[in-house]
């Protein structure tokens, strides 16, 4: 296969903290495999749906508790502690009754860089994220860098 990143949406606040104030950390609840050296590509859910920018995965660590990543990364966080905890509660009222809980994501990011213009996605970003392949991707580039 020729996938060369992931994306996920991400709330249009958030995604401001990456580009502007230089967050370099992204944390999710597991659901694809991603590995140093892949792209990730920020998706904008909610209101102004499109792919805003991307950055190249540097590293990739997998954590059972929100006050690890907290303690380890704080201030680094494209969240607050506050928010973190929040999506762990919530996420705890979504699990399927049964299951393990999916261990938590933290990627690290180097590269980042916000697209000249939003490109809206030609498939749906379900919440889980999704895999992009490499003619997704350079179609993407192509759009957003006119």
């Amino acid at each position: 296969m020729d996938i060369v990143g992931v994306t996920f949406p991400v709330p249009r606040e958030f995604l401001d903290r990456i580009f502007k104030e230089k967050k370099r950390v992204f944390v999710k609840p597991a659901t694809l495999r991603v590995e140093p050296g892949m792209k990730v590509i920020f998706y904008a859910s909610r209101k102004d749906q499109g792919f805003y920018g991307e950055a190249e995965v540097e590293g990739v660590e997998s954590f059972a508790s929100v006050e690890e990543i907290i303690e380890k990364y704080g201030d680094e966080l494209f969240l607050t502690p506050e928010e973190l905890r929040k999506y762990e509660r919530d996420r705890k009222r979504w699990q399927s009754r049964g299951r393990r809980a999916r261990p938590w994501l933290v990627i690290r990011l180097r590269n980042v860089r916000e697209y000249k213009r939003k490109v809206k996605p030609k498939r749906f970003v379900v919440v889980s994220g999704r895999y992009v392949k490499k003619d997704e991707y350079e179609e993407i580039v192509r759009r957003a860098e006119p």
